[in-house]
């Protein structure tokens, strides 16, 4: 019996520490895209993405400033800002959803979990519904995720001019990388 209470203890604390922290949230989340396209591919990065994820709930909110994004090209980046994105009209891009797994499913292991994310991605003023996989990893209580997956520009209303359609694909790959969550509040 005791070695029962014990375990029973031990087990409880483990889970606990993992999820006394209900909120984390990063603040150098890192979102890239990828536009591939027969002249030139096009792609841009920014290091300053915030996320909070409440693990009580499974919400998870991601946010990033359209000015962020760094490309190799200035000519790019101004294009980008000014002509397509309209970044002083349409400053951020946010995510709202949720992790359609039980997360106490995931969370008292170390490993690499793959789940579903539901929710809205609000891009250039237009908001969709989307259902995007994830990758989850735990390895040591750090807590890290990642995402892949497609944005069409005709879906929010991204605009591109005939003379440079040959230039970016209608079809841009995202990809959203959490190198480690940190509890909200430290």
């Amino acid at each position: 019996m005791k070695v029962f209470i014990v375990l029973f203890f031990l087990l409880a604390s483990f889970f606990d520490g993992r999820c006394q922290q209900k909120k984390l949230f990063t603040k150098n989340g890192i979102v890239t895209f990828y536009s591939k396209a027969p002249i030139e591919n096009i792609e841009a990065h920014n290091n300053k993405l915030l996320s909070v994820w409440d693990m009580a709930t499974g919400k998870v909110e991601f946010s990033v400033l359209m000015k962020g994004f760094e490309f190799e090209k200035a000519l790019m980046q101004e294009h980008f800002n000014e002509n397509y994105m309209e970044s002083d009209k349409f400053p951020k891009a946010i995510f709202k959803g949720i992790i359609r797994e039980p997360v106490n499913s995931f969370l008292v292991k170390d490993g690499t979990f793959n789940v579903t994310v539901s929710g809205t991605l609000t891009l250039h003023g237009v908001t969709k519904e989307v259902n995007v996989p994830a990758t989850i990893s735990i390895k040591n209580n750090e807590i890290s995720a990642a995402s892949t997956f497609s944005v069409k520009l005709a879906d929010y209303n991204i605009k591109v001019p005939r003379i440079v359609k040959n230039n970016i694909s209608n079809i841009i790959l995202i990809k959203v990388i959490i190198p480690s969550y940190q509890p909200l509040g430290s």
